[in-house]
C-alpha cells in the first residue's frame, strides 16, 4: 500500500499570467504547510482567457512559461509532486495545447497530457463554447507511477470534459490507475447539474481515487466557473471539498490499500465481457467492450 496526502487548489484564475503565477504559488505554499506531498491545480491555471487573439498574444512557449517555472522551483523546494492541471501552450500549427504537466520533488518534468476531449457545446441561456477553434485535441492516454516515501501509486490523466467519456478512466483502471485526475474548469451550469455525480461515478466504477482541482467563481473574461473542488474515494465518498467557489485549498489522506478494497468487492473491471452490438434483426453487428483478462 502507498499512503501520501493530496491536496486540491481552488483558483479564479484571470486574464493576467503574472497574477494567476502569484496566486497559484501563494495555494501551493499553504498546501505543503498541510503536509500535502502531491498538489493539484485547476484546468486552466496559467490563464482563464475567452478572447482567442488575447489569449494567443499572452502565450508563451514551455520553456519560458513562467507557471511551469513556478511549478517546477516549488515541487523542487518542497520536495512535493505538483500537477499543473493544465496551461494553454502555443503550438507550431498556430493551435494551442490544453495541457497538463507534472513536476516531481527534484523539479523535473515527469510527464504531460493534452485534453483529448473538446468542450464543444451548446447550453442554456445561450451560453455555447467552441474549444475546437482554438486546441488541438490530444491523442494519448496518459499514466505516470508517483513514487512517494511509502511506496508508489499510478495516476490516470483527464482533462475537464474529459470526464464525460469513462471509457478514458476505464482504460486507465485497466492499465493499473490508482489514482484518477480530472482537474476542471467547469462551468457554473453544468457544475450545478454533473459535477458531483460525474466525479463520484468514475470513482466507483474504476474503484479509483478521484482528484479534481477546480476553478471557481466569476472570471475577468465573463465566464462562471463551478468550484467544489474534490477528493473522492473509491467507494466514491467525498473525503475532501473546497465548499463553494471561492480560492482555498483542500487536503486529504490517500491510502491506496482502499482500491483493492473497493475492486475486491465490486469485481466489474475482471467481470467485464465482450458483447455484440447490432442496429436490428439482419443488420450488421460490431464486437466492443473491454475485457480485463485479455490484458
Amino acid at each position: 500500500m502507498t499512503t501520501f496526502r493530496a491536496a486540491v487548489l481552488q483558483m479564479r484564475s484571470g486574464t493576467e499570467p503574472e497574477a494567476n503565477v502569484a496566486a497559484f504559488g501563494a495555494l501551493v505554499e499553504e498546501a505543503v504547510a498541510a503536509g500535502a506531498a502531491y498538489v493539484q491545480s485547476p484546468e486552466m491555471t496559467g490563464m482563464v482567457q475567452r478572447d482567442r487573439a488575447s489569449l494567443m498574444a499572452r502565450l508563451r512557449p514551455e520553456a519560458e512559461d513562467p507557471l511551469l517555472a513556478e511549478a517546477a522551483r516549488l515541487s523542487a523546494r518542497h520536495r512535493i509532486f505538483v500537477h499543473v492541471g493544465s496551461t494553454a501552450v502555443p503550438l507550431a500549427d498556430g493551435r494551442v495545447a490544453n495541457r497538463a504537466f507534472l513536476f516531481g520533488p527534484d523539479g523535473t518534468q515527469i510527464s504531460s497530457y493534452d485534453k483529448i476531449h473538446m468542450f464543444d457545446v451548446d447550453l442554456d441561456n445561450g451560453e455555447s463554447w467552441r474549444e475546437s477553434r482554438t486546441y488541438r485535441p490530444g491523442e494519448r492516454a496518459v499514466l505516470a507511477d508517483l513514487d512517494f516515501e511509502s511506496g508508489k501509486a499510478r495516476f490516470g490523466f483527464a482533462i475537464c470534459y474529459d470526464m464525460r467519456f469513462p471509457h478514458l478512466f476505464r482504460e486507465e483502471a485497466l492499465a493499473g490507475a490508482e489514482v484518477l485526475t480530472a482537474p476542471a474548469a467547469f462551468t457554473r451550469q453544468t457544475g450545478e447539474a454533473h459535477w458531483h455525480v460525474l466525479l463520484r461515478a468514475r470513482a466507483i466504477e474504476n474503484g479509483a481515487f478521484v482528484i479534481a482541482a477546480a476553478q471557481g467563481g466569476t472570471h475577468e473574461d465573463g465566464r462562471e466557473t463551478f468550484g467544489h473542488s474534490l477528493i473522492l474515494d473509491p467507494w466514491g465518498r467525498v473525503l475532501a471539498e473546497v465548499e463553494g467557489d471561492e480560492p482555498g485549498i483542500a487536503v486529504a489522506e490517500i491510502d491506496t490499500a482502499a482500491v483493492a478494497v473497493a475492486r475486491g468487492k465490486i469485481p466489474n473491471l475482471k467481470n467485464a465481457r465482450p458483447f455484440l452490438v447490432g442496429a436490428g434483426e439482419g443488420e450488421p453487428v460490431t464486437v466492443t467492450g473491454a475485457v480485463a483478462a485479455e490484458r
